[in-house]
């Protein structure tokens, strides 16, 4: 599938200067990011729900811990 990014120079010396020293496509260092972008955005998501999951069941636990 084709995809077209624009870019400005900062970006293209960026992508220039990893794929150098990653031995890799620009095309694989954009692709990377974007995956690992994604991959936290889930995790964060993830966290975020079980922090609150524990804060319902053990809310009342924790804020006595606070005060002791």
């Amino acid at each position: 599938m084709a995809f077209t990014v624009r870019t400005d120079q900062e970006l293209e010396d960026a992508l220039t200067a990893l794929a150098a020293s990653e031995g890799i496509s620009r095309q694989e260092i954009i692709r990377r990011a974007v995956l690992e972008r994604y991959e936290r955005a889930g995790h964060t998501a993830r966290v975020r729900d079980s922090s609150n999951r524990m804060i319902d069941r053990w809310g009342d636990v924790l804020i006595r811990l606070g005060t002791v």
